[in-house]
């Protein structure tokens, strides 16, 4: 049985924002565009969340109609997305590609997280295991990416702006005009060979800032196995991002 129910009562107008399957409840995010012509509902890969783009004149019953007519697709696209895992004390997560068991140590809670053999040891309470597993997995991926970009960078004759890292979920990496890269910290959960791989197509932005034969001729230039690459990220890395830190 689906279900639309809409919010409290508030102003403006409430829109209805949620499909409510029978087990469990599912949320739809509505989104007008002026472009848009038509209905598109989909399904986010990496965490199952759900959004209907309709047109911005498009009345809300027409909207209604339209969920219900594709609950059942939707409900199998939700089914198929990878569920989210909470991390906490005894969470079994990748690090580097290998897995990591978050485990808590004994000793003063100001002592840095480390990896021990397969645990990722962290000190203090357990309600606090996340954020130092989080900001421990930050601290690496910085290590990490940042000389890395420098590195490909240099062997283009380049030298890239500020390198800062995000939780993005559209892309893995992105350079700027002016020459500043960003990467998804989630790349340090990767294996090696793959976060370089994403250092070096970054780097090689700043020769060619467009996806054109002579940029993939210099990312061959410098990697001959980069498809390898592309295709693990392409295959497991939305399973990266179902990690949550949260407390």
């Amino acid at each position: 049985m689906i279900r639309l129910g809409r919010r409290a009562a508030t102003r403006p107008p409430p829109e209805p924002r949620t499909l409510a399957l029978d087990e469990p409840p599912l949320t739809v995010t509505l989104r007008r565009s002026r472009a848009a012509r038509r209905f598109t509902l989909s399904v986010s890969r990496l965490d199952g969340t759900a959004r209907l783009t309709l047109p911005a004149a498009a009345p809300l019953a027409e909207a209604e109609a339209f969920l219900v007519r594709q609950a059942g697709w939707l409900a199998e696209a939700v089914a198929r997305a990878p569920a989210s895992e909470r991390v906490r004390p005894g969470a079994i997560l990748p690090f580097r590609g290998d897995p990591v068991t978050l485990t808590l140590a004994a000793g003063p809670a100001r002592r840095p997280p480390r990896i021990e053999n397969d645990r990722l040891l962290v000190h203090g309470p357990a309600e606090a295991a996340p954020a130092r597993a989080l900001a421990f997995l930050k601290a690496a991926a910085r290590d990490a990416l940042a000389p890395a970009a420098r590195r490909h960078a240099a062997l283009l004759g380049r030298s890239p702006g500020r390198i800062a890292l995000r939780d993005t979920r559209s892309r893995w990496g992105s350079c700027t005009a002016s020459g500043d890269l960003n990467f998804c910290w989630r790349l340090v959960m990767a294996p090696p060979d793959v976060l370089d791989y994403v250092a070096l197509h970054e780097a090689a932005h700043l020769v060619e800032m467009n996806h054109g034969p002579r940029f993939w001729a210099l990312v061959e230039r410098l990697d001959p196995g980069w498809r390898a690459k592309r295709d693990w990220l392409r295959r497991e890395g939305p399973g990266l991002h179902r990690w949550r830190f949260d407390a």
